[in-house]
C-alpha cells in the first residue's frame, strides 16, 4: 500500500472540463522522508516508515532522536508506517514527493481526525427530530431524546442506545476521493470533496 503523510490546508473549488464548479480539499502532501525500512527477516513483515513535518529536538524523546539520527534526518512531527510499499526502492533518509506516489485522475483514500464538537445532545449528535411540537402540554421538549427504554421488561437500557455524549474527534477514513490536480512545486494535492479534520490537521493519504 503506497501513501504519504500530509497536512490539510483548506478548501477551494475548481471548474472541471464540463464547466461544473467542483469543491476540492487542498492537501500539502509531503515531502516525506524514509525513516525506517522494515523487512520480513528482521520484523516479520515489510513496511516503509515515513516522517513528515519538522519537530523541535527539545520536544522529541532521546529514543526518537536516535531513530531519526540513524536515518540522517531532522526530528519529524508525524511518523506513519505503510505496509508493502511498492514504489521504486528507497533507502533511509531519502525524500518521497507527491508526484512519485499519486497521479491526476486516480482514486485514493484519506484518513483524518474529525473536528471535536464536545458534549452534544441527540439532535446534533444523531440527527433526532425532537418532539417537534411546542403545544399540547409540551414544555422545553423540542430537543429532548424521548423514551429510551421499556418499563418492567426488560427494565434496563440496552448498550449502544443513541444518546447525548462526546461528538467528533474520531479517526475517519474516506475512500474513492478523486485526485483533481497535483502541484509538484508546492507539494499540493487537490482532492474532490471533503476530507475529515480541521485546517492544519494531519491527513494520511493511501492508494
Amino acid at each position: 500500500m503506497n501513501g504519504l503523510i500530509g497536512k490539510k490546508v483548506g478548501m477551494t473549488s475548481v471548474f472541471d472540463k464540463a464547466g461544473r464548479n467542483v469543491a476540492c480539499t487542498v492537501i500539502e502532501a509531503g515531502p516525506c522522508v524514509v525513516t525506517q525500512l522494515k523487512t520480513e527477516e528482521a520484523d516479520g513483515y515489510t513496511a516503509t516508515q515515513l516522517g513528515f513535518g519538522d519537530a523541535k529536538a527539545k520536544n522529541t524523546s532521546k529514543a526518537l532522536l536516535g531513530h531519526f539520527d540513524k536515518a540522517k534526518t531532522a526530528p519529524k512531527r508525524e511518523v506513519v508506517e505503510f505496509r508493502d510499499f511498492d514504489i521504486v526502492e528507497k533507502s533511509l533518509g531519502e525524500i518521497i514527493k507527491v508526484e512519485e506516489i499519486f497521479q491526476e485522475g486516480e482514486k485514493i483514500s484519506a484518513v483524518g481526525t474529525t473536528k471535536g464538537k464536545g458534549f452534544q445532545g441527540v439532535v446534533k449528535r444523531h440527527g433526532f427530530a425532537g418532539v417537534n411540537d411546542a403545544t399540547h402540554g409540551q414544555h422545553n421538549r423540542q430537543r429532548a431524546p424521548g423514551s429510551i427504554g421499556a418499563a418492567s421488561y426488560p427494565a434496563k437500557v440496552f448498550k449502544g442506545m443513541r444518546m447525548a455524549g462526546r461528538t467528533g474527534g474520531k479517526q475517519v477514513k474516506v475512500s474513492n476521493l478523486e485526485v483533481i490536480k497535483i502541484f509538484p512545486e508546492q507539494n499540493l494535492l487537490l482532492l474532490k470533496g471533503a476530507v475529515p479534520g480541521h485546517k492544519g490537521s494531519i491527513i494520511i493519504l493511501e492508494k
